[in-house]
């Protein structure tokens, strides 16, 4: 294991941004993971997970503790029954290999969420989720060290506490524990998920009627790439915000002022309301600019980053939410993490 001084976390980040970490260690095994944990207790120093560096935004100021950078790997997989399988991945693997790997393999569950950024520790902690599916659907357990004790806890899905871009590694007390395997119950036959409008649309527009599992990954992964900006030359981390939830009075009365708002009942008397059309049709943000920073020509819940520091980018996302907030009421919670500052 090797501890670096002085890392620039902005070599670690989709946004290309941030400062120092005091401490930057990779680990690649579970062993090696206990030991920066006890590196940074022995030290009194707060530690923070990183995985792919593809949802958070590092300060400027960077990070005066030690950030553990997980770069475990290892995907197995064995037979649960004669239609499904089960599926375990290290925390540290590249979440869309792990799709990739499975699609290949003709098992159904994750396509949909191809090409997601991000690591399979990170994809846990936030319940990822394109398309019509969210992590939690397929997941089994997640397995995760307790920096406190040093002992390995396996979680259930229902112990995972799963919501809406959130999970119990979210929380204050889940925040103790790194995730470091997950295993997912894949389905060897089906079904496939294509009832979400814009797979649907693509489909339809290559003429396919009965999709084969790969071919939905290769819609998802086509609607994707014209949404989005290519991380390869852009600074993003994907979404910038989280799709707001409200009591559907409320969304019927902004229905009202705004005819053709989007909405998906959620139950419990919410609605979720696609905020990229909020941004886009109702405040008119998409595509603009302040300096090096601005939302995706393609799709306005994005902020993508062309040079600019974390301030400019925190700036103006506090001046999207401040117009959503004029303009429909709703405040709006970043699914970004912030880190460090």
């Amino acid at each position: 294991m090797t501890i670096r001084e002085n890392e620039s976390l902005s070599r670690h980040t989709t946004f290309r941004v941030g400062g120092l970490a005091r401490f930057f260690v990779e680990v690649t095994t579970e062993e090696d993971l206990k030991e920066a944990v006890t590196f940074a207790e022995r030290r009194a120093l707060p530690v923070f997970v990183l995985g792919g560096g593809s949802n958070v935004l590092v300060s400027d100021d960077g990070f005066s503790g030690v950030v553990i950078h997980m770069a475990t790997r290892g995907i197995e997989t064995n037979e649960v029954s004669a239609n499904v399988a089960e599926v375990m991945a290290s925390s540290g693997e590249e979440w869309d290999a792990v799709v990739a790997w499975t699609v290949e393999r003709g098992l159904h569950g994750l396509e949909n969420l191809s090409l997601i950024p991000g690591t399979v520790g990170a994809a846990v902690a936030g319940n990822i989720g394109a398309y019509g599916a969210e992590l939690k659907d397929t997941l089994l357990w997640a397995e995760s060290l307790d920096q406190r004790t040093g002992l390995v806890r396996r979680f259930s899905r229902g112990e995972c506490e799963f919501g809406y871009r959130r999970s119990f590694f979210k929380t204050s007390e889940g925040r103790n524990f790194v995730i470091t395997r997950a295993a997912f119950a894949l389905n060897q036959r089906g079904p496939l998920n294509t009832q979400y409008k814009d797979v649907r649309d693509r489909l339809a527009a290559q003429n396919i009627t009965a999709p084969t599992l790969a071919q939905v990954r290769e819609a998802v992964i086509a609607i994707r790439r014209c949404k989005l900006p290519d991380l390869s030359r852009i600074g993003t981390a994907g979404s910038f915000f989280k799709n707001p939830l409200i009591p559907h009075a409320e969304y019927e009365a902004l229905a009202a002022r705004y005819p053709g708002l989007p909405g998906h009942d959620e139950g419990n008397s919410l609605v979720k309301v696609p905020l990229g059309w909020v941004l886009d049709k109702v405040c008119g943000l998409k595509g603009i600019r302040r300096g090096r920073v601005g939302t995706h020509s393609e799709q306005a819940l994005v902020i993508v980053n062309e040079g600019g520091t974390a301030a400019e980018v925190e700036a103006f996302a506090t001046e999207l939410a401040r117009t959503v907030k004029e303009k429909t009421g709703m405040d709006i919670e970043w699914e970004v993490e912030k880190v460090g500052g």
